[in-house]
């Protein structure tokens, strides 16, 4: 049986063609891309069971993600997060940003790469390559860049991510993927376990834009070094939850040495599925859909309540363009950045 199996998705607005493409391994188990942002729009995986179920929350057709919603399994480009006011300095030139979050830039802009059509091409038995060329002056962004992103669904059940971005002007990027998960397709998020290797977070101010600080996680509710349920601490009497309305935090790694390292887990006891996070970037973000209000129905006409999955998008910190204290997110004329994300899946 062919692993990699192309079918028609629709079209968007402009009357563009979109594809889905579907990988499955030898397992069994598949992961669906369609090249309308990138977008993971399912992936299927074994419980304890071994019954497939898929962890990913999105829409059954292209319609839903033409709409308004909260980038549900896309490619995020070319600042994944927040940066504050829409601003930055570059090589002594301010640069001004569409805003499209509050006073903020968020996640690249009005049209970002969650929303541009990409061209794919097969690379292999499990693995599809995606190519988006942002030209110069794109959402206020400096250079022309071209990112490459490769999906490869392994034997092993590993959704591995890896990036590859290049320009031709020093310009700021920060790409990253925007699932949102639940291993056991439950109506929220709260008896999902969470481990994230971090000892430090940035903590944000009221516009969730991080103050600068790397504050350690020992002794508050951020502190997920041994594990806990995500329930278990996200209404903590804490400035810093309430600011974000559950988690919606940058974690700073322990270790960050540009290898790939495990770096979170997540397990939910029910199901008995697992999944391992691993990354060779220096933050992630934990997102836990504080802001999923209901208003949307996904597969299987499931409506999306708060808290119905959760986020760990690998990334550079946000407002990194601001923080000169913070890890850089310049690329430089010519220069070719890569990072790999690897989501790995099993059972307890």
């Amino acid at each position: 049986m062919k692993s990699i199996v192309k079918t028609p998705f629709g079209k968007t607005a402009d009357g563009v063609a979109v594809d889905l493409y579907t990988i499955t391994n030898p397992s069994g188990a598949s992961v669906a891309i369609s090249t309308y942002g990138g977008t993971v729009q399912a992936l299927n995986v074994k419980d304890r069971a071994g019954k497939l179920g898929d962890v990913v929350l999105g829409f059954e057709t292209l319609d839903g993600y033409l709409g308004e919603h909260p980038y549900f399994g896309a490619l995020i480009g070319r600042y994944g997060n927040r940066i504050a006011n829409g601003k930055f300095n570059l090589n002594g030139k301010t640069y001004t940003l569409a805003i499209n979050n509050g006073p903020n830039a968020l996640h690249g802009g009005l049209k970002g790469f969650n929303r541009q059509v990409w061209k794919a091409a097969e690379a292999g038995d499990h693995a599809l390559e995606l190519t988006y060329v942002s030209k110069d002056g794109e959402e206020g962004y400096p250079g022309t860049l071209t990112a490459t992103v490769r999906y490869t669904f392994t034997p092993e059940n590993e959704l591995r991510i890896d990036y590859t971005a290049t320009t031709t002007a020093d310009t700021v990027a920060n790409l990253t993927n925007h699932s949102y998960f639940n291993l056991a397709g439950a109506q929220d998020n709260l008896q999902h376990q969470v481990e994230i290797y971090a000892d430090r977070f940035t903590p944000v101010d009221a516009g969730l834009i991080p103050t600068g600080e790397l504050r350690p996680v020992k002794g508050t509710p951020f502190d997920f070094t041994t594990p806990h349920l995500v329930g278990e601490r996200i209404d903590a009497d804490d400035q810093q939850i309430k600011r974000g309305g559950g988690y919606d935090h940058n974690f700073v790694f322990t270790k960050h040495d540009g290898e790939l390292n495990l770096v979170a887990k997540v397990s939910e006891a029910s199901s008995g599925r697992l999944m391992e996070v691993l990354t060779t970037e220096p933050g992630v973000q934990f997102y836990t859909g504080n802001f999923l209000d209901g208003k949307l129905t996904g597969k299987g006409g499931k409506v999306y309540g708060r808290r119905a999955a959760l986020c760990l998008e690998t990334q550079h910190f946000p407002d990194s363009p601001n923080k000169p204290q913070f890890p850089t997110t310049v690329i430089k004329a010519g220069e070719t950045r890569k990072s790999t994300t690897v989501y790995r899946f099993g059972v307890l």
